[in-house]
């Protein structure tokens, strides 16, 4: 405790400039000698946010030291790492620290767990462990990396915590590039912003004087400040910039193409002037999608194989997944139509789908399937359930059922696959009906994962009320049509 009358040791994070605050001149200068003739008309990936930059701070000193919720310890499986980072903290918090962790039991790689600061300014501390990077498995040391930030960002939420410091998590002595980790780092916060930006106020990366110039040079390529530093940090962004959360991408599908391309397969069995036809775009990069025409001709005739149909259907869905992570889905995200909450009796994660937020006369529908499948893409690789609350829709919030056709058939598979129920709250008798019609002859296998559900104390069967936010509107419709039950949560944004 510092002595009576003298300046505290700690920083307010209140105290310090945001991204936003900084001169990107040098940034734009380093950058403008990589790429001489920018496309403007090309958005990055990780496009242009005040409102996402204002929240970040970049801070060279020491996390222990930093006044916030919470502050990030890096350490090993038993939770007794001695590393720069690790000492300063339990320095600082005082030896109730060491009590606390032993209660713990460790912490495995990329997991992330929460104790008291004690003597700390902050209020929080959260262990997690980093890799130990090997060059053959670096695949495996990222995403472990990768779940580092993700679990240490998710346990803020869960916590409702304003305001997390980073240390740098890839310790020296485990061995992970700087750089390579700094993408994953800095690409797996902006995700989550952009997704449950509302839930946190100041993200801070903690950083030692040695990588401070890397964070300076790479914060660009996914906070960019501008539209001209967006426009000139787009060049130098990696090949693998994660999937919709950040998360790398496994190269398991790559584009082949044939050792000698442009000249025919010898096994061709075509003739005449469909060979010579089919011959025409055959070079290396044609080959890549292969001849559309001729793909959708045999579908017709029902002669391609299923996993051929499979392996079109992926590339299409990839395509829109591409899409929606470079389109700015801000306007979308604001309607809060779309979140995702707790888990349910049995450990799936819980989507609300909220149909009074959807203005289907007043959006862009095309932007509302990306902004689906941005915000699915990473829900939909374990089991999971919908609730779908069609409390006091109008004409004006019912999605129609060329939108919804539209948006299974474009799906992947493990949409299909991994969802497990939906709950339809509130409905109307139209809407049983039209959703009959849809589920018997529209699409298939649906049918039997409707849940038509008349009020809440029905659902709290299935999901636990304290597992959902509820839209207040709801609560007040579902108290005054069918009573109180008692208190439910519910969230103050929708």
């Amino acid at each position: 405790m510092d002595p009576l009358g003298a300046p505290s040791q700690f920083v307010d994070i209140d105290s310090l400039p945001a991204w936003n605050d900084y001169s990107e001149a040098d940034q734009l200068d380093s950058l403008k000698t990589q790429v001489e003739k920018p496309q403007l008309d090309i958005r990055s990936p990780f496009p242009y946010r005040k409102d996402i930059n204002a929240k970040i701070i970049l801070w060279k000193g020491n996390v222990a030291l930093l006044n916030c919720t919470a502050i990030v310890n890096t350490s090993n499986e038993s939770l007794t790492d001695k590393n720069v980072v690790s000492e300063s903290i339990f320095v600082h918090a005082g030896p109730n620290l060491r009590d606390e962790l032993q209660k713990l039991k460790g912490c495995r790689t990329g997991e992330a767990k929460l104790t008291k600061g004690f003597n700390l300014a902050a209020r929080f501390i959260i262990h997690t462990v980093g890799p130990k990077y090997k060059s053959r498995y670096r695949t495996a040391a990222e995403s472990s990396l990768y779940s580092c930030y993700r679990n240490v960002l998710q346990l803020a939420k869960e916590q409702a915590m304003s305001s997390v410091g980073f240390c740098v998590i890839n310790s020296v002595k485990r061995g992970y590039p700087l750089e390579d980790a700094t993408h994953i780092a800095l690409r797996t916060v902006r995700r989550f912003l952009e997704i449950h930006g509302e839930t946190l106020e100041k993200v801070v990366f903690a950083v030692s004087e040695l990588e401070q110039a890397t964070y300076q040079k790479l914060l660009p390529l996914y906070f960019p400040r501008s539209l001209e530093e967006e426009c000139h940090s787009l060049p130098c962004l990696p090949a693998d910039i994660g999937n919709s959360e950040g998360e790398p991408v496994v190269p398991e599908r790559q584009i082949r193409i044939s050792e000698k391309p442009g000249a025919p397969d010898d096994n061709s069995d075509e003739e005449g002037l469909e060979a010579d036809i089919s011959f025409i775009g055959s070079h290396a990069f044609a080959r890549m999608e292969g001849d559309v025409d001729k793909q959708r001709r045999l579908i017709l005739q029902g002669q391609l194989s299923e996993a051929a149909l499979q392996k079109q259907h992926q590339r299409n869905y990839n395509r829109w997944l591409c899409q929606a992570r470079a389109e700015d889905l801000s306007d979308v995200a604001s309607l809060k139509a779309l979140y995702q909450t707790g888990v349910d009796n049995c450990g799936r994660t819980v989507m609300v789908v909220v149909g009074r937020n959807i203005p289907v006369t007043l959006i862009d529908m095309e932007k509302a399937l990306l902004y689906f499948i941005h915000v699915m893409d990473h829900i939909v690789v374990k089991e999971y359930v919908i609730v779908y609350f069609h409390t006091l829709t109008s004409d004006y919030n019912h999605l129609d059922s060329d939108f919804l056709k539209k948006l299974y058939d474009v799906v992947d598979i493990k949409y299909k696959r991994n969802l497990k129920a939906v709950y339809f709250v509130h409905p109307t008798f139209r809407s049983k009906v039209s959703t009959w019609f849809f589920t018997t002859f529209t699409v298939s296998g649906l049918k039997d994962k409707i849940h038509y559900v008349e009020n809440l104390q029905q659902l709290f069967t299935a999901i636990p009320p304290e597992q959902i936010d509820f839209p207040p509107f709801v609560l007040e419709y579902d108290a005054r049509e069918n009573g109180p039950y008692y208190s439910y949560p519910s969230s103050p944004d929708l």
